[in-house]
Parts: C-alpha cells; structure tokens; sequence
C-alpha cells in the first residue's frame, strides 16, 4: 500500500489534534474530490515498517489525541491488509487514543453486509475504529455547517456502539 501525505499535526480530521494518514487508493472517484491525486493506488510513497513505526512513535506524544485514517479510500480491499496490523498496533500501544476513519463505503449497506473486500478483516479493521465517517462525498450535498462531514449525506458513527447494536450509530458530540 502507498500513502499520499502524513500530517503531523491535524485538527481538521477528528477531534483533538491527531496524526492523519492519507492512503493511496480511491475507486468512488466522487466528483469534486479535495483529494483527487491519492486515487491512483500507485501515488505517494510505499507504507512500509519503518513509516509504520514513525507513526507509532509520534503518537506517544501527549498533546496527540489519536490517529485519522483518510485517503484515497482506506477500506478500499487492496489497503485493508496492509492497514490492518497497523491500527490493530495503534489500539495495542494507545487504548486510550482514538482512531477515526473517513470511508465512501456505507456501514450498514455494505461493511456489515461484507460487500467490501473480506468480511472478516473488514471486521477486524472495524472493531479497532473509534469513529467512522461514512458515505461517498456528493457535491450536491455539500453541506459547509455539518462537524467533520463534507456532504448532508454522510455520517459520524460511533463504531463501538454500532457494532454492539448491529446498525449505525451515531457518535454523540
């Protein structure tokens, strides 16, 4: 899996000031994309051990209220193996630091339902995230004033809650 951009310092990708992986990768391809360049799997940089690493370090920082995995499409089947054992990682080294996802892919029609990839590293991905946005960005429902969301129709999830419940729900603010 190749990466797109690391930033360092977040504070527009969840709450707190987090540590934001942009992954390579996207199929949605939805109009207007802010990151169009990160669709091609092939852009940016191999996510090896050592960047794996760095991460991990960083986020021991105090000040570093957890991790954002963004993209291109982070669930995207052809990233889920390489994501995998990393935020599995993440939750191992850092319970007490929060790991939020921006998916296109809906939760309940097609995580749940195993539409994306194997169900069971979806599962697994899944029940290391904290926070998941999601639903494909759509221009005609850009929606400025809605926390953390670009378009009406996405979604802020509670992923504990959610799996616990089996549908979605949604994270309280």
């Amino acid at each position: 899996m190749n990466y797109a951009t690391i930033k360092w310092t977040d504070i527009a990708n969840g709450e707190g000031v987090r540590i934001s992986l942009f992954v390579s990768g996207c199929t949605h391809r939805c109009k207007n994309c802010f990151n169009q360049v990160a669709w091609d799997f092939s852009y940016g940089d191999l996510f090896d051990d050592k960047i794996a690493e760095k991460i991990l370090e960083e986020l021991s920082s105090p000040f570093i209220a957890g991790l954002s995995l963004l993209g291109g499409e982070p669930l995207e089947p052809q990233n889920q193996e390489a994501l995998l054992p990393f935020v599995k990682s993440v939750k191992q080294l850092y319970p007490n630091k929060t790991v939020w996802c921006y998916t296109g892919f809906v939760f309940d029609k097609q995580l749940l339902e195993g539409t994306v990839g194997n169900i069971k590293t979806v599962m697994q991905m899944l029940e290391n995230i904290d926070v998941l946005v999601d639903g494909e960005y759509q221009i005609e429902n850009n929606s400025p004033d809605k926390h953390w969301v670009g378009s009406s129709n996405q979604r802020v999830l509670d992923v504990p809650d959610s799996l616990q419940k089996g549908t979605a729900v949604l994270l309280s603010e």
